[in-house]
């Protein structure tokens, strides 16, 4: 999905007189994200900032940067005072604490009877808001006419559908401050989120329930497709795949970090400890590298066009395996680095759990994603990502994620039902 800028925390520290200096020309260096954090004291890791690469007497700005996203943890400056030491171990104790009661208190994991098929919609999830959605390209009713498709063409019983529940707010706290929920309450805020200025303008009231309410839906779907994952060894979310949401900060489209959240509800209610996102979608997915930029248990490949937005070279520091594919790539070039990628993911990571980000957006004509792909191709890939899985035994939960033309939603359709074609996938009959 797809013009809002991550954004970082900064603080002022003021540290003895000490003197480093950088070898010249030496290049710049950030803590590895595969390095494990040893206690939870180390929730912030400090990068040095001063363009001279060197550290001198008095003031010196440091940029802390969540390496894990501490639900509710005030930023707290590191300090050689022991106390303050044991102050920030205690705080993220308590919000690991914090989180996991909310996690296995909440309602949105829920038994499914075996006659459902793990694919999960609700007709909630389109966006009906006084036809200010069809101000922006993407189609905000591409959910219903994905599983309209499948109906028609005999793939999908609506009764076999999976409704989700919606996440409540303390499904979001999960991940999100309430700082940034609050910030939703601001008609303003989520124009922005949105990319439709004219939602400003609207009591929030009606945001709530027209926009945000489909959102919290689908963030809802999300999770539960974990947990039909690992149960039915796939799953797919209809919705979903809002990647340019991370826990502080909401864009593209995108308002809640679905991708962060049913990780972290995996993490604790489905007993996995490592996941693998594979995000195909031609934007990069800035959200959930920021909320996973130091966590190993992550492992992510995202293979985007780095020619549009969100231009977010922070977080690109932050992918385990980072393919581009240049505006204007076609079908047959697209499928090869796919392969290529696919295959270097299989020697690096070996997951409980694959969130597959599979965007339409890369179809040719696009007009955000500027690449050549045709209907065709995306089933392939699909069907690409869909054997990887399988020939690991690995679940994989699908997201639909962007795609801005109307034809989006019959792609999807059919690749779906090639991906039942070719037996990757079993629906109840």
């Amino acid at each position: 999905m797809a013009v809002t800028q991550t954004r970082h925390q900064s603080c002022l520290l003021l540290l003895p007189a000490l003197t480093f200096q950088r070898p010249p020309n030496a290049p710049s260096r950030r803590i590895s994200r595969r390095r494990r954090l040893q206690s939870p004291a180390q929730f912030f890791t400090p990068e040095i900032l001063d363009s001279s690469h060197s550290i001198e007497a008095g003031a010196l700005r440091i940029r802390f940067r969540r390496a894990r996203s501490e639900v509710g943890v005030p930023l707290i400056a590191m300090s050689s005072d022991p106390s303050s030491s044991s102050d920030a171990a205690n705080s993220a104790a308590e919000a690991d604490d914090l989180r996991r009661k909310r996690v296995q208190s909440s309602k949105l994991y829920f038994d499914v009877r075996p006659s459902k098929d793990p694919v999960i919609y609700s007709s909630t999830y389109d966006i009906s808001f006084f036809g200010l959605e069809k101000m922006h390209p993407f189609d905000a009713a591409k959910w219903g006419r994905i599983c309209d498709f499948l109906r028609k063409d005999g793939v999908l019983d609506k009764k076999r559908i999976v409704e989700p529940r919606e996440a409540s707010k303390d499904d979001l706290l999960v991940v999100h401050s309430e700082t940034y929920l609050n910030s939703l309450n601001n008609s303003a805020t989520v124009a922005s989120i949105m990319e439709i200025p004219p939602v400003a303008l609207v009591p929030n009231l009606l945001v709530q329930k027209m926009a945000l309410c489909p959102f919290r839906k689908q963030v809802g779907g999300t999770i539960l497709a974990a947990k039909l994952a690992k149960e039915r060894g796939w799953a797919i979310n209809v919705g979903g795949g809002f990647h340019h949401c991370s826990a502080q900060s909401g864009g593209g489209f995108c308002a809640y970090a679905d991708i962060s959240l049913c990780i972290h509800f995996a993490f604790i209610r489905l007993n996995i400890s490592r996941v693998m996102i594979i995000d195909l979608d031609a934007h990069q997915g800035n959200g959930h590298e920021t909320d996973f930029a130091d966590d190993d248990r992550v492992y992510i490949l995202d293979m985007f066009n780095p020619n549009i937005y969100p231009f977010d070279y922070e977080a690109r520091r932050y992918i385990d395996q980072k393919v581009q594919v240049q505006s204007g790539t076609g079908t047959d070039e697209y499928l090869e680095k796919l392969d290529d990628a696919l295959q270097v993911a299989g020697c690096k990571s070996n997951p409980e759990l694959i969130i597959y980000n599979a965007g339409t957006d890369i179809l040719d004509g696009d007009p955000l994603g500027r690449l050549k792909i045709s209907g065709e191709g995306v089933a392939i890939r699909d069907e690409k990502v869909f054997r990887f899985a399988r020939d690991r035994n690995i679940p994989l939960l699908m997201l639909t994620s962007g795609g801005y033309m109307k034809s989006s939603a019959k792609v999807i359709a059919d690749s779906i039902k090639n991906l039942s074609t070719k037996k990757l996938i079993d629906f109840s009959r």
